[in-house]
Formats: C-alpha cells, structure tokens, sequence
C-alpha cells in the first residue's frame, strides 16, 4: 500500500476501482493516517490547491467509533454529510484522539469554488475496508460510492 517511492513515509493515492472511488493512505499515526485519507477523497473530486484562507472556516466535530476502520468510515462519512448538506469539503483536517473516538477540526472550503477534476463521493462502503498499524505504521484503504 506504500507509494513506489519508499522515501516518503505519509501520503494518499487514489486506486482504479470499477465505478467507485478507492483511496489509500499511509502515515505514521492513526490521526494522521486519517487525516491522509480525508485528503486523497477530497483530492480525487475537487482541485483542492487553489483554496487559499480566504473563506475557509472552521468545522469541529466529534466521531465516535468502537474499531479502527469505523472510526476512518465515521470521519469519511462526516465529509459526504457536509458534502451533501452545505456544498463544503475539507481542505485541512487537524484530528484529536479522544476516549472514544476522535474530536476533528475540519478547515471547510465551498466545494463549488473549485475546479471539479471528479466525480464527488455518495457514500462510504465496507466493502474491502482496511485500516491496519504495521511495522511501518498505519495503513488504509477505503472504497466509496461515487
């Protein structure tokens, strides 16, 4: 799941995946690990480099989770959900570990001033849903409905 360049020990690529989305991310920490997967769905609809701090605000939320993997579901699905609901997406994520989950500072962008490069996300599956810590340190892979 480590990009071909094994110099670079965090970081987020987009999968081939039949009609879906797939994204895969690897970093040091959970929380940034996370935070890498967060990025790699936003970057795989929405040109994300030319958000600048100019209208971004900030989102805080609480995902709880009882495992690993339903804690990357629950923060992914809090990105459709503000997606969906406010035309917002996360241009930055600072995440938090907290006793039952995670408390995420979402930096929120108006996804409709951004160049569109996709197809936006619907929902997220668990259909070959991944999150593990290895030798090397954590690893996801996550596959959405587009």
């Amino acid at each position: 799941m480590h990009p071909e360049d094994g110099a670079r020990r965090a970081g987020h690529r987009g999968v081939p995946h039949t009609a879906d989305l797939r994204v895969e991310a690897w970093a040091p920490t959970r929380e940034e690990c996370l935070a890498h997967a967060v990025r790699g769905v936003c970057e795989s609809f929405l040109d994300l480099s030319g958000a600048g701090a100019t209208g971004i605000h900030r989102r805080d939320v609480v995902v709880r989770a009882d495992s690993d993997a339903d804690l990357l579901v629950a923060l992914l699905e809090e990105v459709v959900y503000w997606l969906d609901t406010a035309d917002e997406v996360p241009v930055d994520v600072e995440l938090t570990e907290t006793p039952d989950g995670l408390r995420a500072g979402l930096h929120m962008a108006d996804a409709s001033s951004l160049p569109v490069t996709g197809a936006a996300p619907k929902a997220v599956t668990l259909h070959d849903l991944d999150f593990a810590h290895g030798p090397e340190g954590w690893t996801c892979s996550v596959t959405l409905d587009v």
